[in-house]
């Protein structure tokens, strides 16, 4: 059996196997932030492709400046100098406006990818790739463990879509840093430390010291090809056994409903609980047991859950919006928003417009009861329904409505695709776009 390869040696050729895995050439945006994790893969890219795929392949780099530290703009200046050393062009993005006193990484994590993906817009690249490494991936496996109490957990995707506009991708999830950072030196390069990444206000820190002092995520513990089978399954009984209604009413037969042996069943309904309430998430922990039991119990009656309905009737589930906490938008003439988290609004008019909940006896409720739901299910879902408010006589044509998945349309990990695909579908949405590489999804769909 062969030695393995040394570190450096290793870096360089995981970034060759990265840029073989491309269906077509494509510029690819780098997002560094001067830390040796992106430092390293930008470098590695740029040897691997002046190596020899010089002809398919060019680099563009991002470094997104949160202005959170005073140091931060001199910093991304420093990655700006070492870009240009290396001949890759490069842009400072800055997050400007007013930050969050609770819940920074989070809006953090949400500016970064925003602004690259402008970035990459900018620079017409094909996708984005970040620096993640297999610390990281051991770090977001364990927090997620413990937030949901209990094992099963996803890492992160190797690819992922964002906003549905642009792929990122992570190459080096199967490296660790140390063996990025061996790579660096053996190139007489230095990088800088964030010092956010010592702050013990932060969850990603605290796991990171945890596993420090005694590991608890083994190598293996997580697989994306048991998740993406399991998505695909998971698709199959959306498309054989699932109807939605109007993007507003989702039913489900009565033998499906309570399928506890089945864990694939169980994540598509969880998946279906966060698009029916808006949410980007699926429910809690605790929320689940608690609609487990209800499903369980299979005595037909109404319980609230996650900001959805579970109304359980003989004939069958019915999943719908709760009808509170229902706020009014408001979109200037031209804009796009999003209301409830459920639906796209584009005001195409030259006045403002609102939109707010239908209410009770409303046209929607007419159209449920006419695709032949119960009427109690079809009266209590419009009360959840969308209704646009128009100002001066301007035209219904103005204005579109579409539903969101708010699960997946601003992230979509790739091994999630294929049952995204099919929630889209039933909720009268186009496809995600495949990934710009090869994956396990696009040889399970040949």
């Amino acid at each position: 059996m062969a030695a393995e390869a040394p570190a450096p040696t290793a870096v360089v050729e995981t970034a060759k196997r990265f840029l073989a895995s491309f269906l077509r050439p494509t510029r690819i945006l780098v997002a560094v932030s001067g830390g040796s994790d992106s430092t390293g893969l930008l470098l590695a890219l740029n040897e691997a492709i002046e190596a020899a795929e010089p002809k398919r392949f060019s680099l563009a780099a991002c470094t997104v400046d949160h202005a959170l530290r005073p140091e931060s703009a001199e910093e991304a200046r420093g990655v700006a100098a070492f870009c240009a050393s290396i001949d890759v062009p490069h842009l400072i993005m800055r997050w400007d406006g007013a930050k969050p006193s609770t819940g920074i990484q989070a809006a953090a994590r949400e500016a970064r990818y925003r602004l690259l993906a402008d970035a990459a817009e900018r620079f017409e690249a094909g996708c984005i790739v970040t620096g993640h490494t297999s610390d990281d991936q051991r770090e977001t496996i364990l927090m997620r463990m413990q937030r949901t109490q209990g094992p099963g957990a996803s890492g992160m995707a190797s690819a992922m879509l964002y906003d549905r506009r642009v792929w990122v991708l992570r190459p080096f999830l199967s490296l660790d840093r140390a063996s990025i950072r061996a790579f660096l030196q053996t190139r007489d390069l230095s990088w800088f430390d964030d010092p956010s990444n010592a702050n013990p206000t932060f969850e990603r820190v605290r796991v990171r010291t945890e596993l420090a002092q005694s590991p608890r995520v083994e190598e293996g513990a997580w697989d994306a090809g048991a998740r993406a089978w399991s998505s695909a399954r998971a698709a199959g009984f959306l498309t054989r056994q699932v109807r939605v209604h109007a993007g507003l009413v989702v039913e489900i037969p009565l033998a499906l409903a309570n399928r506890r042996d089945n864990v694939d069943w169980q994540r598509a309904l969880l998946a279906l609980v966060a698009v029916v309430g808006g949410r980007a998430h699926i429910p809690a922990a605790d929320t689940v047991k608690r609609v487990a039991a209800f499903l369980q119990e299979a005595t037909p009656g109404r319980m609230t859950a996650g900001r959805c309905v579970f109304d359980l009737r003989a004939g069958g589930l019915y999943l719908y919006r709760e009808a509170r906490g229902l706020a009014t938008l408001t979109l200037a003439g031209g804009k796009t928003g999003t209301w409830d988290g459920r639906f796209h609004v584009h005001n195409g008019a030259s006045t403002p417009i609102s939109v707010a909940a239908e209410g009770r006896g409303g046209p929607q409720q007419q159209r449920l009861i006419a695709a032949g739901l119960p009427p109690g299910v079809a009266g209590r879902a419009s009360l959840s329904a969308p209704k646009v408010l128009y100002g001066n006589g301007e035209s219904v044509a103005s204005v579109t409505i579409e539903p969101r998945i708010g699960l997946y349309d601003t992230f979509l990990p790739g091994f999630d695709r294929i049952m995204a695909d099919r929630i889209a579908g039933l909720f009268g949405r186009e496809p995600y776009p495949p990934p710009p590489v090869h994956d396990l999804l696009t040889e399970m769909e040949r």
